[in-house]
C-alpha cells in the first residue's frame, strides 16, 4: 500500500512540473484568440464621450424689473344674482302658459294663469254698484246741506261707498293672484306642469334665475382673511377655459366659520353677455401684495450652500458664482434685494452642476 501511494505521489507532481512548463505557451495562444481584431481598432470614439469635460449647455436670462405679485388660490361657485322657484299664490285650474322654457323674460310678464272666472264676475257685479251708490251719496249730501237729514245719515251712505270701493279692490287683488308673473328679469328654466292641471300655493311652475350679473361665492382661511374686504378685487377662470375674468367683492360673511376656519365672501360679475352660467367651478386669485419693478429670478435659479444663497452669472463663457440676498417669494420667483442688477445674464438652468470658473455654453435664453 505504501509503494503504491508513493507512485502516486510521483506521478502527480510530474504532471505539476509538466504543467508548469507548459504554462507560458497556452496562455499566449488564449490570448491571441481574444485580442481585439485590427479593423476594430481604427473605429471611431462617440460623440458624447469625445465631449466629455466640454462646456455645459444651459439656459439663460437677462434680469429685467418687474412687479412681483403674489396671489392667494382658492375654489368657488358661480351663482345667480336672483333664483326662485314660481307658484302660484292662489288656488285653481291653469288656463294659462305663456312663457317658452329656457327663454329670456322680463319683469312683469305674464307667465301663466289659473281659472279666474267666478272672480271676474264678482268683480263685475260690485262694479255695477258703483252708480247707484255714488247716485245716493249725491242726494243725501243735497238733502243735509237743507237740514232735510242728520249727518249720521249722509255718513251712513259715504260709508257704504267706501266699502264697496274696497271690496273692489279686493276682488282685483284676488284676480291677480291667479296671474304668475316675472318677479325680475332672467331666464326661465323647464316648466313642471301642464294647461288643465290643478295648482296650489305649494305647486312650483317652473324655476326663474337671474344670470346678469352673476354671484362668486368663495371662502378663504382665516389666516389670509385680511385680504377681502368689500371692494377688493378679484380674478377667476372657470376651468378647462383659461380665460381670466375679474370681479369686485360686494359682501364679505360677518365671522370665521367655526368649524372649517374659512370666511366666505361674495363678488359680483357683471356677465354682461349672459356667456357664463350659475352652478360652475371657478378658479379664484386675490392679490395678496405687489411690488413694483423689483428684480426677481426664478426660484430654481437659486440654491443654499453652506449657509449662503447662491446665483451664477454668465460672463464670457464662463459660471460666475455670485451670492445674493433674497427677499420675498412668490410660487415661481422670487425677490432679489442685492447681489444682482438689471442686465445681468443670470444662467437659470444646471444650476446644481455648476461651479465658479466652469465652462458653459448658451443652450436657450428664455425671455
Amino acid at each position: 500500500m505504501n509503494k503504491t501511494i508513493r507512485i502516486l505521489l510521483i506521478i502527480l507532481i510530474a504532471l505539476f512540473i509538466l504543467g508548469m512548463a507548459l504554462y507560458p505557451t497556452v496562455s499566449k495562444h488564449f490570448k491571441k484568440e481574444t485580442a481585439v481584431p485590427v479593423e476594430l481598432k481604427n473605429v471611431p470614439v462617440p460623440a458624447q464621450n469625445r465631449q466629455k469635460g466640454g462646456p455645459l449647455n444651459v439656459a439663460i436670462k437677462v434680469i429685467r424689473p418687474e412687479n412681483l405679485i403674489d396671489v392667494v388660490r382658492t375654489t368657488g361657485n358661480l351663482i345667480p344674482d336672483e333664483e326662485v322657484d314660481l307658484t302660484f299664490e292662489t288656488s285653481g285650474k291653469i288656463t294659462t302658459i305663456s312663457f317658452q322654457e329656457g327663454t329670456a323674460v322680463k319683469k312683469g310678464d305674464l307667465l301663466a294663469k289659473v281659472n279666474d272666472k267666478p272672480l271676474q264676475a264678482e268683480l263685475k257685479k260690485l262694479e255695477a254698484q258703483i252708480p247707484l251708490m255714488e247716485d245716493r251719496v249725491f242726494r243725501q249730501k243735497s238733502l243735509l246741506e237743507k237740514d232735510a237729514v242728520s249727518k249720521e245719515a249722509y255718513e251712513q251712505v259715504t260709508t257704504e261707498l267706501e266699502k264697496l270701493h274696497a271690496d273692489i279692490e279686493l276682488a282685483k287683488a284676488r284676480i291677480a293672484e291667479t296671474e304668475l308673473r316675472a318677479p325680475f328679469d332672467g331666464v326661465i328654466g323647464l316648466r313642471q306642469v301642464s294647461e288643465g292641471s290643478y295648482a296650489s300655493p305649494t305647486t312650483v311652475i317652473a324655476s326663474l334665475t337671474k344670470i346678469i350679473p352673476l354671484k362668486v361665492e368663495f371662502s378663504v382661511n382665516e389666516k389670509n382673511a385680511h385680504l377681502v374686504r368689500q371692494g377688493t378685487h378679484i380674478t377667476f377662470i372657470i376651468p378647462p377655459d383659461l380665460t381670466r375674468y375679474s370681479a369686485q367683492v360686494y359682501a364679505v360673511e360677518s365671522r370665521i366659520d367655526l368649524k372649517m376656519r374659512t370666511l366666505k365672501a361674495r363678488a359680483t360679475y357683471p356677465n354682461t353677455n349672459g356667456r357664463l352660467a350659475p352652478g360652475r367651478t371657478a378658479s379664484i386669485e386675490i392679490k395678496s401684495y405687489e411690488i413694483v419693478n423689483a428684480l426677481t429670478i426664478p426660484n430654481e435659479a437659486i440654491i443654499s450652500e453652506m449657509g449662503r444663497d447662491i446665483a451664477y452669472l454668465y460672463s464670457d463663457g464662463k459660471a460666475q458664482q455670485i451670492e445674493v440676498a433674497k427677499g420675498l417669494r412668490t410660487e415661481s420667483n422670487i425677490q432679489v434685494l442685492q447681489g444682482l442688477h438689471a442686465g445681468d445674464t443670470l444662467i437659470i438652468t444646471g444650476v446644481m452642476q455648476l461651479r465658479d470658473g466652469l465652462p458653459v455654453k448658451i443652450d436657450n435664453q428664455i425671455q
